[in-house]
């Protein structure tokens, strides 16, 4: 059954602040529940920024902006001509009230259509889910306690403690026989389960310390109301910490590679982390899980090299294992992993999350870019080949080559002269990429770059969304054009209530978001609203035949989406979904200035 929850935005307010620890905005008042038929950015809009919502009528129309009790009207404006959802065949019309720039709590009002959701206009409209959804990764943490004073009502013992974590026969070596243990302590979870990977926390981590990268003093502004809040190292970078010295744990000494994942053979049950005891396992070194390493350990090595006085020794020795993880790859380049092969061989089979990939060009590219950019040693550069078709990837776990065009555009003023030769091609592919991304938008339903296709609407279609907006960020900061911005803000919309199903995808932030996500955690604490700031994986046009979850009603590629936690097609959360939300909210956040007319530089 799908429960279609509806809370108070006051008591969502007061759940967005608990787990944001930021606590300087004043509640709203509740409104009404909104009408199905407005579709809309549930938090609201920068006053100078663009603002719409999306009508599901075939009439067309006047439309108002009016206070929440509806007795005061301050905008009136015209809805757009009709447009048809290439995908469900819907009809959409468009109110834009982008002209209205007065802060404060409003409702849009369509005569026989209804009234929406509450919506309010402000400077730092998303700072609170930046924070919020920085957070989330907070709450994501193994090994360790989470206290009331940190964690609000969603507080909770230490579980994992990972400090004898067992060597898999898959991971054998001649210093690390099968059944001895290592300590492998920290992390995070990686999405629903339990379980911690390499490759997942690759382009998680990467996309927060990009994020750090490109706004380092915003990023230093941004805090989360963690243990580690008030130290001298930014929230962003502490919570980076928090995975990364987990990863350094799981390279072997002895030779560099890397262990594909820190697991159970079997995933845990719907119990609280502290309840769960099986036996952990660090299994088969892989070729991708080591390249991914090596990128984010060069990455990391260049910007912790800036806080050596806080961290001693700590960037010298990511560029090491960075090296190290490099050279072990060269000798292994076709150790890919394999679950189903490795399980036939060893014991105990393991059947978590598989994280396999069968082709590692890509990962090749990225770890290659960062060590280059790290080392300035061109041998990383000409390692590879870095175009191997005129193709830009959006970024997913599986496909990190655009990576390498981000960093290498993002650090061009300290490429070596062979990495300026190529400096037009690497700006290209991510204009490329960024112009196929804006193209159009104005023609589609709900005039987002999100949804063009319905391959969009894949597992975790709401990182897709984020992704996008990354790359149209880059597009912006290399070209300063003001349309590449406005498009990525239009895919916040997105995640936020502009969409099919008209549900803000970010648990406790918007009002009506995931009540029911696929999360141990908030399936388990007994709390009727989930842990907030986690993104939910959206609509998923496959997900009926994935998870097998009773209650799904349509086919309609933008409409398959469930609020249940046995829907894990659909429902579940991950971090390398949650980091890009992070990049994009956090992104919006800095640049909010620049959707002003007659500033849209960076």
């Amino acid at each position: 059954m799908v429960h279609y929850n509806r809370i108070s935005l006051l008591l969502l307010l007061s759940l967005c602040l608990t787990g944001t620890g930021r606590g300087q905005s004043a509640p709203l008042p509740a409104a009404a529940a909104g009408s199905s038929s407005i579709r809309l950015n549930q938090l609201g809009f920068y006053p100078n920024g663009p603002k719409i919502a999306i009508i599901l009528t075939d009439a067309g129309g006047p439309f108002q902006v009016t206070t929440p009790d509806g007795k005061k009207v301050l905008f009136s404006g015209t809805l757009s001509e009709a447009r048809k959802n290439s995908i469900s065949g819907k009809t959409a019309r468009t109110a834009d009230f982008s002209a209205f720039r007065t802060a404060g709590t409003y409702v849009i009002n369509v005569p026989g259509v209804g009234q929406s959701y509450a919506f309010t206009i402000k400077q730092n409209i998303h700072r609170d889910l930046a924070s919020g959804s920085l957070k989330g990764f907070y709450y994501q943490r193994a090994s360790t306690s989470l206290p009331e004073k940190f964690a609000g009502q969603w507080h909770r013992p230490a579980g994992h403690p990972d400090n004898q974590v067992l060597i898999h026969p898959s991971a054998a070596s001649a210093s690390r026989p099968a059944g001895t243990t290592i300590a492998s302590s920290g992390g995070w979870y990686d999405a629903g389960d339990y379980n911690k990977y390499i490759v997942n926390s690759g382009i998680t981590v990467g996309t927060l310390l990009s994020l750090y990268e490109d706004f380092p003093d915003f990023c230093k502004q941004l805090t989360a109301n963690i243990p580690e809040s008030g130290n001298r190292l930014p929230d962003l970078l502490d919570e980076s910490l928090w995975n990364l010295r987990w990863m350094l744990t799981m390279q072997d000494p002895a030779d560099g590679g890397v262990y594909h994942k820190l697991t159970n053979p079997k995933f845990d049950g719907m119990v609280m982390p502290d309840k769960a005891k099986p036996d952990r396992y660090v299994v088969q070194k892989s070729v991708t899980a080591a390249l991914d390493f090596a990128a984010v350990m060069a990455q990391a090595s260049r910007i912790f090299n800036a806080y050596n006085r806080e961290l001693p020794g700590l960037s010298d020795s990511c560029k090491t294992a960075a090296v190290k993880a490099w050279q072990w790859a060269k000798q292994n380049p076709n150790a890919l992993y394999d679950q189903d092969a490795m399980n036939k061989a060893f014991d105990p089979d393991v059947v978590t999350g598989t994280y396999g990939d069968r082709d590692a060009s890509d990962e090749w590219i990225w770890a290659a870019a960062e060590l280059y950019l790290t080392t300035k040693d061109d041998a990383y550069y000409t390692a590879v080949n870095l175009f191997p078709d005129d193709k830009t990837p959006l970024p997913s776990w599986p496909q990190v080559r655009t990576l390498a065009y981000y960093s290498l555009a993002r650090m061009q003023r300290q490429l070596t002269p062979r990495g300026q030769q190529d400096l037009p091609k690497i700006k290209a592919h991510i204009m490329q990429l960024a112009d196929q991304l804006r193209q159009d938008v104005s023609r589609q339903a709900f005039q987002t770059p999100m949804g063009k296709s319905a391959s969009d609407y894949i597992w975790g279609s709401s990182a897709v969304a984020a992704n996008q907006g990354i790359a149209l960020i880059q597009a912006y900061r290399l070209s300063g054009e003001k349309s590449y911005l406005e498009a990525a803000l239009s895919n916040m919309d997105y995640m936020l209530g502009r969409n099919a199903v008209g549900y803000s995808f970010v648990t406790g932030f918007g009002h009506k978001t995931p009540m029911h996500p696929h999360h141990r955690p908030s399936v388990a604490d007994g709390i009727d609203v989930p842990v907030p700031g986690l993104l939910s994986g959206g609509t998923n046009a496959n997900a009926a035949r994935q998870d097998k979850c009773a209650g799904y009603t349509t086919t309609i590629a933008d409409e398959v989406y469930l609020d249940a936690d046995c829907s894990y097609a659909s429902n579940e959360i991950a971090i390398n979904w949650n980091a890009p939300l992070v990049y994009l909210a956090t992104a919006l956040e800095a640049l909010q200035d620049k959707l002003s007319t007659g500033n849209t530089r960076k």
